[in-house]
């Protein structure tokens, strides 16, 4: 379970950084990034929930999780004969489509394997952020040595082969759809704590927009070197390790709903940090570290809040609705509207708006978001 993680977030961790830099390298401007950038965002909201579906009503959940995965290196492929905005663009919906249905398939055979023993999942999941940090480190330094950026196309697919292989050898926990629901899953979704959930979520997602598109482009003008850039990533998502470490730990010190409220207010700040900061590498270091406030907390306490609203036949379809509303809705609408703030208002002007939204969800979370989950 944990090499699932390690590669899928490997494969992440060599895409995420690099790929607005590599597409920039091909002729592309700010507002062609931003769209191609939002593609992967944008079939999130749709892919977790058809192949939710199709688990639930064909109960083979591993089977699927190893056809899309298959899939995703297949149709990535394909970007090594284009690079056309068109062409660039069907390669990213083909791969991304199969790419956003392995995870939420797999939190739910991870969580069943973890039957009773919920508060580990942190510690399986760390091992995704360990490859992300491992190849945001290596292909940083790779890209200002031997490798330029033309070659990251190769990184990637080798990733997404070596996730394929993974998934053969995984177990089924053969609890993925079984147990008892707590009434219809149109009920809960009209519940209004969990409205409120979904949409901070989304904008805190939003707010992760610019951070996922053109953070290394920014550090990039303000004189920061491939390895430099490699560096403030993997420093984000080593701070992301310690926590997802630590988190059983921390939920004996805080509620999940105290953690979700400060890990709001703390992404405000660190947004703030990036916008006004960036050419004091101190505020930069310390903007980084909250990554694990502002990525690692508010996910695993998602994970926990998910598991205590959406019971037994209807975990998969919320971890489905997790995935496509904040990283799907939330993370395609940031991406987009990102590439023409950037033109519009510049950098500053963009994550002081991701700030923003960070304290909108804030608000939208205080009232009612975890105080019935324990």
């Amino acid at each position: 379970m944990s090499g699932i993680y390690f590669f899928y977030f490997s494969a992440l961790g060599a895409f995420l950084p690099y790929w607005p830099l590599y597409l920039e390298g091909i002729g592309f401007d700010p507002i062609q990034i931003g769209q191609i950038m939002a593609i992967p965002a944008a079939t999130k909201i749709v892919s977790p929930n058809l192949w939710g579906w199709l688990a639930d009503h064909t109960g083979r959940t591993l089977r699927l999780i190893r056809w899309a995965a298959f899939s995703t290196f297949v149709a990535f492929c394909a970007v090594f004969w284009v690079r056309d905005y068109a062409g660039v663009v069907g390669v990213m919906l083909g791969f991304s489509f199969f790419w956003n249905a392995i995870l939420p398939l797999f939190e739910t055979i991870t969580l069943g394997h973890l039957h009773g023993q919920a508060q580990r999942y942190s510690g399986i999941r760390m091992w995704g952020s360990i490859g992300f940090i491992a190849w945001v480190a290596a292909l940083g330094k790779g890209l200002d040595g031997p490798f330029p950026v033309a070659c990251l196309p190769q990184a990637v697919a080798l990733l997404f082969g070596a996730l394929w292989l993974n998934t053969l050898v995984v177990p089924s926990s053969g609890r993925e759809n079984h147990g008892e629901g707590q009434g219809s899953l149109a009920g809960i979704l009209k519940r209004p704590d969990v409205i409120a959930f979904f949409v901070a979520n989304m904008l805190l997602q939003v707010a992760h927009g610019p951070y996922y598109v053109f953070f290394s482009v920014y550090l990039e003008e303000h004189g920061f070197d491939g390895a430099g850039i490699g560096q403030l990533w993997a420093l984000g998502v080593f701070a992301e390790i310690v926590l997802f470490a630590g988190f059983h730990r921390l939920l004996r010190l805080a509620s999940p709903r105290a953690i979700l409220l400060g890990s709001l207010a703390l992404s405000a700040a660190r947004w703030l940090m990036i916008a006004w900061g960036v050419d004091h590498l101190a505020w930069l270091l310390i903007a980084q570290v909250l990554h694990a406030a502002s990525f690692g907390a508010v996910h695993a306490v998602a994970i926990h809040l998910v598991h205590g609203y959406f019971r037994g036949p209807h975990h998969g379809k919320g971890q489905a609705l997790y995935s496509s509303l904040s990283f799907g809705l939330g993370g395609a609408l940031g991406s987009f509207l990102s590439g023409y703030g950037w033109e519009d208002w510049g950098p500053r002007g963009v994550y002081t708006a991701a700030a923003g939204c960070c304290l909108l969800a804030l608000g939208v979370a205080w009232p009612r978001v975890g105080r019935s989950v324990a």
